[in-house]
């Protein structure tokens, strides 16, 4: 069996037929529950740092724990997907990160939030194994498109939760609950979600177009991570220089959104004294890009990389990271709400677009070590974070390090044009995408639901 040849060549948007665009809409809806989950707490951080009396100190903690744990998660979730296939791993991170998003109502001291705040963090690595079920669903053609529009749906729960968590709040509130009592209630809602979610994963997807890992490898049949999987496909991913080159870009762009994510919010009521729920919604403006400015990138990927091959695909992520820094850099000098929010919006695009092109690369960087790959680079987007967490901490002042982190950004865009590939790898590749481009136009268009806006091929 030809592996490449099942694989998928459209997106056909609305369709929940065929196993690929189950996984597609599963995959991009359960990223969306846990990114939710995730920073279901940070626009509730007012409120919550009021009642625990915390420091700005202890807000810089659970800020860097948030997103501290994520990294070791990452790291094992992308073999284990390779090992154990997507739909079992993807089931157990909802059910088990769960029980944290749910616990944290329970939190009594600073002591066991921030603890319940870093084991949250886990669910962090949804995006991996969101990133590795479109990889191995999509041929080369739109598989830039399928991953980047996955993700960047899945990375608007970061948006929708800024808005909707302080409403969420209210209503509680309204219903005559205390601020101590509102926060832990609202805190059921993603919870409850991602429970519910794990059971439509299970239900409705498989590992990948021929169907279950355990299952193929008892046949004997090949899957194009190998035959092993796990431990052999993370320590070859590992030697590879380019997953390293994309660990730091990758770092500097979801990373940066993580890091914004957190303390948006805050940085609104703090500096131009917004309301809770005013400054949830402009904090939730950078995530909402995320409903289109992801899937535009990977969107690009795929069209320029159709006109010059795989080297544009590193050259449009270089364009991308440029951007992001510039923006970022202007939105660290602005003074008023109204410019805060352009600037975001502006910086915000170029971040959303710089991830998008980035796992737009990462399917070409080694097939037979996706797992690896897709975890190691995913890893590296919270290792940014982290640091960036450690940097305010020793900076104080959130503007000041928003303009640092744009010097960085900036300086960090090198490294995607650091990446070289062989002119075997390249016609390796070519030859896969112009096999996925006959097979495209050899299907019958009549039977095909719409694609993707643009046309994405």
């Amino acid at each position: 069996m030809d592996i490449h040849a099942t694989k998928a060549t459209r997106i056909q948007l609305f369709s929940f037929s065929t196993p690929a665009m189950r996984a597609f809409h599963m995959s991009w809806l359960a990223f969306f529950v846990c990114f939710f989950a995730w920073f279901a707490v940070a626009p509730l951080m007012p409120v919550i740092k009021q009642e625990f009396g915390l420091t700005p100190g202890q807000i810089a903690n659970i800020n860097i724990a948030a997103v501290g744990i994520t990294i070791l998660v990452r790291l094992l979730v992308g073999p284990l997907s390779d090992k154990y296939g997507p739909r079992r791993t993807y089931t157990a991170l909802l059910v088990l990160g769960a029980v944290p998003v749910l616990g944290i109502a329970f939190a009594r001291s600073y002591e066991v939030f921030l603890v319940a705040r870093l084991l949250i963090g886990a669910i962090g690595a949804s995006f991996v194994i969101t990133q590795y079920h479109t990889s191995v669903m999509f041929a080369p053609n739109v598989v830039g498109t399928a991953n980047a529009a996955s993700a960047g749906w899945g990375n608007s729960g970061g948006g929708v939760t800024q808005s909707v968590m302080p409403w969420v709040l209210a209503a509680a509130l309204g219903l005559g609950l205390e601020k101590s009592v509102g926060w832990r209630v609202s805190m059921l809602v993603p919870g409850a979600l991602m429970l519910l979610v794990a059971v439509l994963y299970w239900k409705f997807t498989q590992d990948c177009p021929q169907g279950d890992y355990i299952e193929l490898r008892r046949q004997g049949v090949e899957i194009e991570s190998g035959k092993k999987g796990g431990w052999e496909v993370f320590k070859a991913a590992s030697a590879n220089y380019r997953v390293w080159m994309l660990f730091v870009t990758y770092g500097a762009c979801f990373g940066l959104e993580l890091f914004v994510h957190n303390v948006a919010a805050s940085y609104y009521v703090d500096r131009f004294g917004l309301d809770l729920q005013s400054a949830g919604m402009a904090a939730g403006s950078f995530g909402l890009l995320a409903l289109f400015a992801r899937a535009l990138g990977g969107i690009l990927s795929d069209r320029f990389a159709r006109l010059r091959g795989l080297d544009a695909r590193t050259l449009l992520l270089f364009g991308l990271m440029l951007g992001e820094g510039a923006g970022l850099l202007w939105f660290s000098t602005t003074q008023t709400v109204t410019l805060a929010i352009i600037g975001m919006i502006v910086f915000g695009l170029f971040t959303h677009m710089a991830c998008g092109a980035t796992y737009a690369l990462v399917p070409f960087i080694d097939r037979k070590s996706l797992g690896g790959v897709a975890g190691i680079i995913g890893a590296g987007g919270n290792v940014g974070a982290v640091a960036a967490g450690f940097l305010l901490k020793g900076v104080g002042n959130v503007q000041h390090c928003f303009a640092i982190l744009g010097a960085f950004v900036m300086a960090s865009a090198f490294c995607a044009i650091a990446i070289r590939f062989s002119s075997a790898h390249k016609e390796r590749e070519q030859t896969l995408y112009d096999q996925a481009v006959r097979q495209r136009g050899s299907s019958v268009p009549g039977s095909l639901p719409q694609a993707l806006p643009g046309g994405a091929e």
